[in-house]
């Protein structure tokens, strides 16, 4: 009887054992599994970190080279948002600064002087901005259009009622500009009743050289 009891207590014993390992060893692997995926994750996040974009003035896609100017522009959402207009970061007109209205919006940035008058007063080698909120083209004569023709705008005479419209030129420019984007209103294709969608438009002025 004793040694079928010892026997007994040998086998309950190697039971305790086996069972104790096989447990350390799951939880071993859990752990390990665990761990690789903290660490799997963790280096992918780095890796995202390390991958973001860069930011560029203005937001725009790219930097600019060397001695340009980054801008950034939008024409106004119908009657409802404002246009937009960023030059080297600096927000000059939106409708949060609360400095835009409804026409042809205008911001002048000239190497030497901030803002100057508007149109026939503009000097030479001035970079003028424009862009449409609601209605630009209304009030617009046929000397006012021939002057902003001359500062390298192509679209600004066939200008109509409602079409949105953005312009990066300058004053005393040889050839047109090949910053403008125009959309016309047309009611079977306008994303907001009665208004075309936005046009947006960014790019990379050379600044004025002495």
């Amino acid at each position: 009887m004793r040694i079928a009891g010892a026997a007994k207590l040998v086998v309950v014993v190697a039971i305790f054992l086996l069972t104790f390992y096989v447990i350390s060893q799951v939880f071993e692997i859990k752990m390990d599994a665990n761990l690789g995926h903290i660490f799997a994750r963790s280096a992918l996040d780095a890796a995202a970190r390390s991958t973001k974009p860069p930011r560029y003035k203005c937001g725009i896609s790219k930097a600019c080279p060397e001695k340009h100017f980054a801008f950034k522009m939008a024409s106004g959402a119908a009657n409802v948002v404002g246009p937009k207009i960023c030059v080297e970061d600096n927000v000059l007109m939106s409708g949060v600064k609360n400095n835009v209205g409804r026409g042809i919006n205008v911001a002048l940035v000239n190497d030497v002087a901030p803002f100057i008058e508007f149109l026939k007063s503009i000097q030479d080698g001035t970079i003028v901005l424009m862009g449409t909120y609601d209605d630009g083209a209304t009030k617009l004569n046929e000397e006012a259009r021939k002057l902003i023709a001359e500062l390298g705008s192509t679209s600004i005479t066939n200008l109509g009622f409602r079409d949105n419209w953005v312009f990066c030129g300058g004053k005393g420019i040889k050839t047109k500009s090949p910053f403008e984007q125009h959309i016309k209103n047309n009611k079977d294709t306008n994303k907001y009743e009665g208004w075309p969608e936005v046009v947006e438009m960014e790019g990379c002025i050379p600044q004025k050289q002495d």
